[in-house]
Formats: C-alpha cells, structure tokens, sequence
C-alpha cells in the first residue's frame, strides 16, 4: 500500500493527479480549501481516499492534515503540491497588485508547499518517498496572470532545490511546471471562450503546437513519484516546449 496526499485536489491538475494515482493503487488524499462537494466527488472516484478540508497557508491546517493522513494508513509516501492562487492582473499595470494581493499569493504559492512538506517530512523518510511541486513555465518566462504569480513559480523552484539537497537522500525533491493548461480556474476567470483562445495562442507559439492537459501533468507526476528513482532536485516542463521557444 503507497499514500499520497494531493493538495488542491478537487480540480483540475490535482483531480487528474488524484485519479492517475489511484488508478495505479494508490491511496489518496485530497487536501481541499474550499470546494468540498467537488472534493467528495473526486474521493468517490479514487476508491480508497480521503478528502481533508485545509488551507496550506495555515499551518495548523498542514499538520492536521498529515495527522489524518497518518491516523488513517500510518504512512505518507508522496506528497504533490498542487494547490494554488493568483489574481489576473497585466503585467503592464503595477498599481493593480497590493502588498497584500503579493504576500497572499506566496503564502499559498510557496510558504503553503513549505509548510505541507514541514508537516510530512518525517513520514516521508520513514517512506523514503518523494514530493512534487506543481511549479509553472511563468517561473522562467516571467509570463502568466500576473508578476506576483510568476514570482511565486521562481521562489518555488528555487526551495526546491534547496529541499531536494537538505532532504536526500529519504526524500526525493522535484517540480513539475506546466505551461497553459485549460482547468476550471481558467475558465472561471476568462470563461469558456476565453480559455480557449488563450490555449489557441499558447499552442500557435509552443514548438509542438499545443497546450498541456491535466492528464498530460499527472501521468508526468505520477513517473516522478513511482518511475525516477534516482531524480531529484529536477524541473520537468511539461508546456510543449514553451520554454524554448523563439522570442517575437
């Protein structure tokens, strides 16, 4: 029996990430904020699993989590951190993001992946288990919803580098960074249409001319957590080359 818990699992890459793991006899955890009947719906979909309401920004939350989690099959062996915010703000518009706007972002975006792998760290090496950060190509490319967004990618690769070496060798550390993905979150803030025209111009400018899907990011998840035993400390960009891709 392999644990793993998925923050932000109640949607989009985290639902899918659920779903792939499961499939493969895992047993999950959802880690969800707010969205419990989605949260439900998804945990009746994974066989044996668990949905914990929690916000990774608190860290009481981050360890109630783990506790469950362990209360209930006595190990974690994977941790994917998948919950994440933003706020869609050009990037032309500096007046458009507040201080509070900036740190509430990075306590999602990275102080809530530190304190979730804080929480399971013991777990996880007791597993020899790993952990994967759901980073984004906005990290170095400077592009996506917003500066703040974008800066909270970088910071986020950059401590898991810094995880991947103090945690080896019982953890493996590594991230994955999606490019365009179309997820209920895109919709929400640009609407089906909108969506798909940001996907139609990801595509036309990525080298293989076209956007990620969910199921693209959990089955690249997935072979970090069981197949890449010997990874750590690496970015896989699962964009479709996004970032190399020729300026204009």
């Amino acid at each position: 029996m392999k644990v793993a818990i998925i923050t932000g699992g109640s949607s989009g890459m985290g639902e899918a990430t659920a779903k792939e793991l499961a499939g493969r006899g895992w047993r999950v955890a959802i880690m969800f904020a707010k969205n419990k009947k989605e949260a439900e719906r998804v945990v009746r979909e994974c066989g044996e699993a668990l949905a914990l309401q929690g916000d990774v920004a608190q860290d009481a939350d981050c360890r109630r989590v783990a506790k469950a989690v362990l209360d209930k099959w006595g190990r974690i062996d994977a941790l994917v951190n998948s919950a994440g915010t933003t706020k869609f703000v050009a990037h032309s518009d500096l007046e458009g993001l507040s201080a509070d706007d900036i740190l509430g972002i990075f306590r999602v975006n990275l102080v809530g992946p530190f304190q979730m792998i804080r929480a399971c760290a013991a777990a996880l090496k007791q597993a020899r288990g790993c952990v994967v950060n759901v980073s984004s190509v906005a990290s170095i490319l400077g592009t996506g919803s917003s500066i703040a967004y974008a800066a909270s990618k970088a910071a986020l690769d950059t401590m898991s580098f810094s995880l991947a070496r103090a945690l080896g060798p019982e953890i493996r550390v590594n991230v994955v960074a999606p490019g365009y993905v179309r997820t209920p979150w895109q919709v929400a803030a640009h609407g089906a249409e909108g969506a798909a025209e940001l996907e139609r111009r990801f595509a036309e400018r990525a080298p293989l001319k076209a956007a990620a899907e969910p199921q693209d990011v959990a089955e690249t998840i997935a072979w970090l957590i069981e197949g890449a035993r010997r990874v750590t400390g690496e970015i896989i960009y699962v964009d479709g080359g996004m970032h190399i891709a020729s300026p204009r």
